[in-house]
């Protein structure tokens, strides 16, 4: 089995999934990294699959083998290996939420991940299988790709379904952040795209630290791992070293997210999965990114957030601001939410396991299935530096 990581968040997505193949001595599973389309490796997905423990198959090897069952989070390259493929999306939502273009231009076509383009090449289906996490998205692959509709599985989410799993243990996790029972945590979450929230607001989280009272809040950030990937560990560090110093909790790409979300008490962010998955768990949501008119997909789950979240105004104090979108929130207000993202919800680690046995052609094991809870968080340190008097 060949599992392939284009970026950092693919691979991040798939090994959720690929937790459901534990204790199975006849599947062997290998990783490789993925070309951009003009043949360059995104950074971070090689460090990602080697800190993951995974065995590391070349590029240019892995398009020469034949695999029983290729497990991919993304289009990018896929049709250029062999085997049947499982492609997952990596994201939150019922249908994609951001609009693309393939071509440049007044003219441009808006695209996503169930369209013709990027389930099709030269004529040939690429998946052999292709879950969906709602219901919902059967009518979008009817209108964009019907093609690919004998080879669709509405699955649910995986990642929502061990967020949701991991809710009890909320106190736990608050404990393992350094969270007094007194104090809230303001959960701060940006994709990585200019309209994103630290895109639109590179003093975002300086402004939380400064404004919010040490006593009653901590703030947490959780960075698409993207940012991580594109930039770097250490630069990431640098730049949020300030905020670091001044007790800054910065959760680490590889998992953290989901205990970050279940400790919050209100989440800051923008158009990103995590922003929406905090909403289908009924957090109170602000969003401190740009203007997303035109961006979104209309009727998407991140556009359906995005009008009903408040919106954060950075001429204005930022603490008062949370007060009253914590005091005046209600959580049941939000309740649809969870039902926009899966129609399957709790079942998607049983679906996606039978389907990927069929396709392995193997009967599925009679290991019993559970959710996994998140593991406690493990928040990044500052970027280490001594001075002379600690030198001395």
């Amino acid at each position: 089995m060949l599992v392939v990581v284009p970026f950092m968040v693919a691979g991040i997505r798939l090994m959720d999934v690929l937790a459901l193949l534990e204790s199975d001595h006849r599947v062997v599973v290998m990783f490789t990294v993925a070309p951009a389309p003009n043949g360059a490796m995104c950074h971070g997905a090689e460090e990602f699959v080697r800190g993951q423990g995974g065995l590391l198959l070349p590029w240019q090897q892995a398009v020469q083998c034949e695999f029983d069952l290729i497990l991919a989070a993304s289009e990018t390259a896929v049709e250029q290996l062999h085997g049947k493929v499982m492609l997952l999306p990596h994201g939150a939502g019922a249908m994609p939420s951001r609009l693309r273009a393939r071509t440049a231009g007044p003219e441009a076509c808006p695209t996503h991940g169930l369209d013709r383009g990027s389930l099709m090449h030269r004529g040939r289906l690429l998946p052999a299988s292709l879950p969906l996490a709602h219901k919902d998205e059967l009518t979008l692959l009817r209108e964009s790709c019907p093609d690919a509709l004998p080879v669709a599985v509405v699955a649910g989410d995986v990642s929502f379904d061990r967020l949701v799993t991991s809710m009890p243990w909320r106190h736990a996790y608050r404990r393992a952040l350094g969270l007094l029972p007194s104090q809230k945590l303001a959960l701060v979450t940006s994709t990585w795209q200019p309209e994103s929230a630290l895109g639109t607001h590179p003093d975002l989280l300086d402004r939380l630290m400064g404004e919010l009272p040490r006593d009653r809040y901590r703030v947490a950030a959780v960075l698409h791992p993207n940012v991580w990937g594109v930039h770097g560990a250490w630069q990431v560090r640098a730049w949020l070293a300030d905020s670091l110093r001044a007790g800054l909790l910065l959760l680490p790409p590889e998992e953290g997210w989901r205990a970050g979300l279940a400790s919050a008490d209100v989440v800051v962010g923008d158009h990103g999965s995590v922003t929406s998955y905090g909403a289908a768990i009924g957090s109170p949501v602000v969003l401190a990114s740009a203007n997303l008119e035109g961006f979104l997909r209309p009727g998407s789950l991140a556009n359906i957030v995005s009008k009903e979240a408040a919106r954060l105004r950075m001429d204005r104090p930022l603490a008062r601001q949370l007060e009253e979108v914590v005091n005046g929130h209600h959580p049941g207000q939000q309740r649809h939410i969870a039902g926009l993202i899966t129609s399957e919800p709790g079942r998607a680690a049983h679906i996606l396991r039978r389907t990927m046995y069929r396709l392995l052609d193997l009967p599925e094991p009679c290991r019993p299935l559970t959710n996994e809870p998140a593991p406690l968080p493990i928040p990044v340190t500052g970027p280490k530096s001594r001075s002379f008097r600690e030198a001395g």
